[in-house]
């Protein structure tokens, strides 16, 4: 599981400061998301969409957050099938680091905190954009909106 809730003294494996975001990391996180990342992102849905819409940094994904949650709950309730276990992986893991306040670079930083979360945020989003466009054509297609 990439991030726990404290319970137990477990820690999330998010990277710590002395390590760096690029592919290879963000690919690594991917690689340990597990059906129970899932349940935290559905649990955490409304702070997720706070700390986009209240981070200036991050508010141009605030919509972007909800499709994204959108598809993991359609995905989750069998309704949006056949996507691959990378997407919904890097969307949880994307979204759940976005929500730790304490990643590469803690959100307390004034100036810089949120830079690491812009990164691995456009990261995933660039390996999944194709799957997000589906997505957005399969729910016009539906007659709802995301």
């Amino acid at each position: 599981m990439l991030f726990r809730k404290k319970k137990n003294k477990e820690t999330s494996t998010i990277p710590l400061i002395n390590d760096t975001v690029n592919k290879d990391n963000v690919e690594e996180m991917v690689t340990k998301i597990d059906e129970d990342d899932i349940e935290v992102v559905m649990d955490n849905e409304e702070a997720i969409s706070e700390k986009l819409s209240n981070a200036s940094p991050l508010r141009k994904y605030v919509e972007l957050g909800k499709i994204m949650i959108g598809m993991v709950k359609d995905v989750k309730n069998g309704s949006y099938p056949n996507v691959p276990w990378f997407t919904i992986a890097t969307i949880v893991m994307a979204l759940l680091y976005v929500l730790n306040p304490l990643d590469l670079i803690p959100d307390f930083i004034p100036g810089v905190g949120y830079i690491d979360d812009l990164a691995v945020f456009s990261i995933g989003i660039g390996w999944i954009e194709s799957d997000l466009h589906k997505y957005l054509d399969w729910k016009i297609s539906q007659g709802n909106e995301a």
